[in-house]
């Protein structure tokens, strides 16, 4: 009689989770998937969270290798119940943005994209940059794939209609006209110098002109301009002609598909191979290609079976339009079937009260704006996966030369900054895959050192990072020194049993280099490990190089500015010191109000006394004290 082979940790583990499952409810819900640090790994939404989740322990062939090792490393799984499917879309794109799971397809950086933004719920509007759509009551053109173009439109705007650029804030305090208004920039809302019927035609005229009413703006500037030439303003005409010069600028980098037009159109994309995947997105709007932009997704892989890749597309759809403009149609070349797609628009329409059509392009049918964006996407994905294969080529050269154990994906670099040792703070600043994951960089200010001891400081950083459970381990630490601060590493890596964990210093060394009178000083980074007495050098302009240098330059970046924002802070509080009776919140109230010591300085007291708690003998002081220091 033969025994039988006992199971594995791993299969024990898998034939609990699917006694769990069997208790789950039929009812939609997200759930979320946890390894064995409690780190939730993966989110995901169903109409019926029990055959959803169940379906990922089937023996069935149909998994991809990604969803086969997803499984591999689930510990615990915790479901959120839903009234609705379309709540349930809703928490996925909300939870994945808050818990940014390893395995879920997320947008690049969680970065959005510029919009123009025009507050016409004021009475008084202004046109400004965004970076998430709201339901505030705004208008909302874009979305725009430069901040730069934004800030540049936005600034033609307000030049060559005469519109407000000043905050909210700023337009309430004032009592006279600003110098924009005294360059002929502005009309003066703020002190009643213009009614808002004339304002709100002009914001009007503006409006159009981002509507797509180039010809109709153009027109009206030339009758501007002629208007004031013959009234003998020739710095109006001067301006006025400018302005034309600006709109036929802007509208000349836009490419024209349809002129004429009405119709907001997104178009996605995607291509790729074993390597990862690239979605291309391409954004029509009035006819106009406006923009595009791309996502990799690393070891994505394409060629997935095809219900995976509906829920991982749909899922990126989610994720993009709960925080972007939605247009009239959306054509995507994946066929999401009937109900999916009207599941989508049930969601858009609780987002942004839209219902968009989403409209499925077959890869062979002939499209003007699928076949730019496949262009768009081809190009983009051969440079991405160049730049990926040298990223994966650096990070290996930097195992075999460290002689690590693993491919070092996570790289945590620690950076003090002090003067004196007042105000000590430290930067941490993570890589992933050879790139910067700004979520995950973490700024301390140091508790417990006196003085300027940047050992100890190291010392209390690297405790207090370490023990942080729900952070991943990082694959190798970098501390910004010799000798000194690698020995500091090491000895907190010991007291807190993870010698597991690879470190290594990182310090600049000044040599010499040439004859005699003619020698130049040079910069060289050092490497130092553990247990070796000479350092390492890496050639300057390789990957690895790149990798690690830029690693260290980025924390102390984040170091030095963090270190100045509290310097600046406490220089600004200390000038509203020893004034009576101004205590820690007035002081806040009154920043907030003035934005800055030198406007309260300027201030009248009887300006001082409309901000809440500041009476007339507190303005007084106040004025008084400031004039005195």
């Amino acid at each position: 009689m033969s025994k039988e082979t006992p199971m594995s940790e791993k299969q024990t583990r898998i034939l609990r989770l699917k006694e769990k499952v069997r208790d789950f409810p039929l009812s939609p819900g997200v759930y979320l998937m946890k390894n064995d640090k409690d780190t939730v790994i993966y989110v995901g939404k169903a109409k019926s969270l029990r055959a959803r989740v169940r379906s990922y322990f089937t023996q069935s062939k149909d998994l991809s290798v990604k969803t086969t090792y997803l499984v591999g490393r689930i510990y615990h799984i915790d479901y959120i119940l839903t009234d609705t499917e379309v709540e349930a879309f809703l928490l996925e794109a909300s939870l994945i943005k808050k818990y940014k799971p390893r395995y879920n397809i997320r947008l690049k950086d969680d970065k959005s994209y510029p919009y123009i933004r025009c507050t016409t719920n004021h009475e008084y509007p202004r046109f400004e940059l965004g970076r998430k759509v709201l339901r505030d009551g705004g208008l909302y053109f874009g979305p725009y794939t430069s901040g730069f173009a934004v800030k540049e439109t936005i600034d033609f705007i307000n030049r060559s209609y005469l519109i407000r650029d000043c905050k909210d804030s700023d337009m309430k305090a004032r009592k006279r006209p600003c110098m924009t208004y005294e360059i002929g920039r502005c009309k003066a809302p703020c002190v009643g110098y213009v009614t808002q019927l004339e304002y709100k035609k002009d914001v009007e005229q503006a409006l159009s002109f981002l509507r797509g009413a180039d010809k109709q703006t153009l027109k009206l500037l030339e009758a501007k301009m002629k208007a004031a030439a013959s009234d003998q303003r020739f710095e109006a005409a001067a301006r006025l002609r400018d302005a034309m010069m600006g709109v036929k600028k802007i509208w000349e980098k836009q490419n024209v598909i349809k002129p004429g037009e009405q119709i907001d159109k997104d178009i996605f994309v995607f291509v790729g191979d074993q390597r990862g995947t690239l979605i291309e997105s391409l954004h029509a709007r009035s006819g106009r290609v406006i923009g595009n932009r791309s996502n990799f997704i690393p070891k994505l892989d394409i060629d997935s079976p095809d219900e995976e890749v509906k829920e991982w597309f749909t899922s990126y759809l989610n994720q993009y339009y709960s925080e972007n403009f939605i247009p009239d149609e959306i054509l995507i070349t994946v066929d999401l079937g009937h109900d999916i797609k009207k599941l989508l628009k049930s969601v858009f329409l609780q987002i942004q009260n839209k219902s968009p059509e989403i409209i499925f392009v077959p890869s062979g049918e002939s499209n003007d704006l699928v076949a730019i964006a496949y262009k768009n996407a081809k190009s983009h994905f051969s440079a991405q996966v160049t730049k990926q294969q040298a990223k994966e080529n650096g990070l290996l050269e930097i195992k075999a030369r460290f002689g690590l154990k693993n491919t070092p994906h996570r790289i945590e670099c620690f950076d003090i900054s002090n003067t004196q040792g007042a105000e000590s703070v430290a930067s941490q600043v993570v890589f992933e895959e050879g790139a910067p994951k700004k979520s995950d960089y973490r700024r301390y200010k140091i508790k417990t050192v006196e003085g300027p001891n940047d050992f100890a400081s190291m010392k209390e950083v690297l405790t207090r990072r370490l023990e942080h459970k729900e952070y991943e381990d990082p694959d190798l630490i970098v501390v910004d020194g010799g000798k000194g601060q690698l020995k500091i590493a090491v000895e907190v890596l010991k007291e807190l049993n993870r010698p597991d964990i690879p470190v290594v210093g990182l310090a600049k060394a000044r040599t010499k280099k040439g004859f005699k009178e003619s020698q130049v000083e040079q910069t060289q980074e050092r490497f130092f490990l553990p247990g070796r007495q000479n350092y390492i050098l890496f050639k300057p302009h390789t990957e690895a190089f790149r990798i690690l240098v830029g690693l260290r330059d980025e924390a102390h970046r984040f170091a030095i500015t963090f270190h100045r924002k509290l310097r600046g802070k406490a220089a600004l509080h200390s000038q509203l010191d020893g004034v009576s009776g101004l205590g820690p919140k007035k002081k806040k109230t009154l920043l907030s109000h003035f934005t800055s010591v030198d406007c309260i300085k300027k201030s009248s007291v009887e300006e001082l006394i409309e901000v809440k708690g500041i009476n007339k003998a507190l303005a007084q002081a106040l004025i008084k004290h400031l004039n005195k220091n």
